[in-house]
């Protein structure tokens, strides 16, 4: 009869409308923080004008926040404002930190773009962190368990597909928006590819307080990582002050205040928290796929049949294997490691998943030794550098120190190994007469550190310009004129693509100089017709990713002409080689992020499974760390080895953590079944999601829903 009665109520409770309100905006808010972060270290490094170490350290630094603040937005769901309020507040924080940034990356308003920007991100880390522990949370409590549980499981799937739809099109839309739009009379628009997740998240905020009349809000009901750190005091505190009693367990000291069984599942607690001492470096790892990897691509070559792939559009890789490896693993990969009993436990698979990190990394770095091939050779300490450019129709013929050599029409000649401390003169002497002038001699001037362009004008008159050698930060080609030019006027350039005019190059010289210089533009790769002060050249000019180039022109009343020397070869190795790495990294996640939660789950006692959420969260936080510590020590030169020191750091580290779980002994799950009823677990439960993934624990099983 009891069953029977069980039974009709399961038919009557329907399908709770409130959680499509929950999802939806769960994809506003995954699609604002993913488009926001997937073009974050790129606006470091182009538009603040911070290097790649600098960019990499205020990156990870904002990253650790956001996984710290997990911590404090539960204490503050729990034992004061609720999950609603919290979830409400702090999305409006975060909002108006999305707000800000985009505002501050518009030129227009004139705000101080640095300090505004770290502030903006202040706010988004605040928001983001803080309803982290929160909504997923507050899905579940939209449901009356235990006859409801399995449209809990399908929430959570409907969840985990909304956080990865809105990661995969934020990574590849925000990137378009950045380098798709030209505004404020810049090339690239960052304000614009904010601005996009802000409103996404403005959007995400309405559609949270829209469903609130539908909402079970509950009341805050204390949280239990406050509890455990008031117990672990008191038990400390009492060590201290009673230094004669010796107790089987140091905790025990608490059991004058505490209960016993709170004490116990803390020390159980303990014993897992201490495995995870170890796995902060895979996170470190991880990481960097927002740093360190997206500079790497951006001296890569993008181009496919016409089409460009930005460097920051690389990190859609990982959330798009994700949503391919894990069925893959969990239904083919995993099963067959059991058979064979190989990778069959939880703890092996996390070190099988570090060690693949480590490997991601090692590909990393020989792709790196292979880029470095490319890298330009720049002066450096004692060296100088030296290019004599002959922008004219008849070859000249140049001694330096008694070292006599042929620069032919509209071509270059190069020294990148002047040995120099300080500055250094040079006697020259330069024969004009295959150009129907004569020979003059004189000196020259060069300087430690510095790349420096000479050319020679008509009468052998030495005009020099600092030269620019090294590759752009954004990737992009860059390209100067330098024009020997007899009519007295200025130089315009006009680059023209399909008709239209994507950039005008104008000298910076005096019209009265005859031999002109521009400053370098970024155009965007591609292939350009060029009009020289009215006049459209025969043929056509080709600018690729990572090049610098010079374009030479002459300018006569009898004759005319123009050559594109590349002084910086361009980017030769494509961006797609680094796919490898990031399968690798994203089977590391799937055996790591996946299995790690999931252990945490089982392992702790049911009372301390939020606490066990929290060390585990925390673990990200001091991943992002340690790559902040490195980056600041500036180790190495070469970014190659960097990887490989990462790489190394991981296999120490799994191999201390393997030791380590040899001597774990697992603990057998607790019956749940008197605890389905209190739906307070729930609020318990936190998607942890990288790269746009959520754990997949927390649909495996009924008995860890109800965790």
């Amino acid at each position: 009869m009891r069953e029977h009665e069980e039974k009709s109520e399961k038919k009557k409770l329907k399908y709770p409308k409130s959680v499509f309100f929950i999802i939806v905006n769960e994809f506003c808010e995954r699609f604002s923080y993913y488009g926001m972060r997937t073009i974050l270290a790129l606006y470091f490094k182009n538009k603040l004008g911070y290097n790649d170490d600098m960019s990499t350290v205020i990156y990870h630094t904002f990253t650790m926040f956001v996984y710290f603040f997990p911590l404090f937005g539960a204490m503050i769901a729990d034992a004061w404002l609720g999950k609603f309020n919290t979830i409400l507040y702090l999305s409006i924080v975060y909002a108006i930190g999305q707000l800000l940034l985009s505002a501050t990356a518009a030129p227009i308003f004139g705000l101080p773009i640095r300090e505004l920007s770290l502030i903006g991100l202040l706010l988004i880390a605040i928001g983001t962190g803080g309803i982290k522990p929160c909504v997923a949370a507050f899905g579940g409590d939209q449901f009356v368990l235990p006859q409801q549980e399995k449209y809990l499981v399908t929430f959570f799937s409907v969840f985990y597909f909304a956080i990865n739809s809105g990661s995969l099109l934020s990574t590849f839309l925000t990137p378009e928006l950045r380098n798709g739009i030209e505004c404020f009379g810049e090339k690239t628009c960052y304000s614009a590819a904010f601005l996009l997740p802000a409103i996404l998240m403005v959007i995400s905020i309405v559609i949270f307080v829209v469903g609130r009349p539908s909402y079970k809000i509950k009341r805050p009901e204390g949280n239990v990582v406050l509890n455990v750190g008031k117990c672990i005091s008191h038990a400390i505190y009492n060590k201290i002050s009673t230094k004669g009693v010796k107790r089987d367990h140091w905790l025990d000291h608490a059991d004058d205040h505490y209960d016993v069984k709170l004490i116990s599942d803390i020390k159980s607690s303990l014993q897992v928290l201490k495995l995870f001492l170890p796995l902060p470096i895979f996170w470190a790892l991880f990481e960097q796929q927002g740093s360190r990897w997206t500079f790497q691509a951006t001296r890569m070559d993008g181009e496919i049949s016409g089409y460009l792939i930005k460097p920051d559009q690389m990190q859609v890789i990982n959330p798009l294997l994700i949503l391919i490896f894990i069925p893959i693993f969990e239904t083919c990969i995993y099963p067959l490691m059991a058979k064979i009993r190989l990778i069959n436990t939880p703890l092996k698979k996390l070190t099988t998943g570090g060690l693949l990190a480590g490997v991601a990394f090692i590909v990393s770095a020989l792709l790196e030794l292979q880029l470095e091939k490319t890298y330009p050779i720049l002066p450096s300490d004692g060296l100088a550098q030296l290019r004599i450019f002959n922008p004219r129709n008849c070859n000249i013929t140049v001694d330096l120190d008694n070292q006599k050599f042929i620069i032919d029409s509209f071509d270059m000649w190069q020294d990148t190994n002047i040995p120099v401390i300080g500055n250094k003169s040079i006697d020259y002497t330069v024969d004009l007469s295959k150009c129907g002038n004569g020979i003059k001699s004189g000196k020259i001037n060069v300087s430690e550190k510095i790349a420096m362009t000479y050319v020679f004008g008509d009468d052998g008159t030495p005009y020099s310009f600092e030269d620019r050698v090294n590759k752009t930060n954004s990737g992009n080609p860059a390209l100067r004129i330098l024009t020997n030019n007899n009519l007295n006027e200025t130089t315009i350039v006009k680059l023209i693509e399909k008709s239209i005019v994507k950039h005008e190059i104008v000298t910076t010289s005096s019209k009265l100089q005859q031999v002109q210089n521009s400053s370098f533009v970024e155009p965007n790769p591609g292939i350009y017709n060029v009009e020289i002060n009215g006049k459209m050249m025969e043929e056509s000019i080709a600018v690729k990713l990572g090049g610098v180039y010079t374009l030479q022109i002459y300018s006569s009343e009898k004759d005319f002409g123009s050559r594109l020397i590349t002084v910086t070869q361009p980017n030769s190795v494509h961006i797609l080689w680094l796919i490898p790495q990031y399968i690798i990294i994203t089977m590391a996640e799937v055996m790591f992020s996946v299995t790690g939660l999931e252990f945490a789950f089982t392992q702790a006692p049911i009372s301390m499974k939020s606490l066990l959420q929290a060390g585990w969260l925390l673990t990200t936080a001091f991943g992002n760390l340690i790559v902040v510590i490195i980056a600041e020590a500036k180790i190495f030169e070469k970014q190659a080895n960097e990887f490989f020191l990462f790489a190394g750091l991981m296999f120490i580290n799994m191999s201390i953590f393997a030791i380590m779980a040899l001597f774990y002994k697992y603990v057998e799950a607790e019956n749940e079944e008197d605890s389905c009823t209190d739906t307070n677990n729930y609020d318990e439960i936190v998607l942890n999601e990288h790269g746009g993934h959520v754990n997949s624990s927390f649909k495996h099983k009924n008995d860890d829903l109800d965790s």
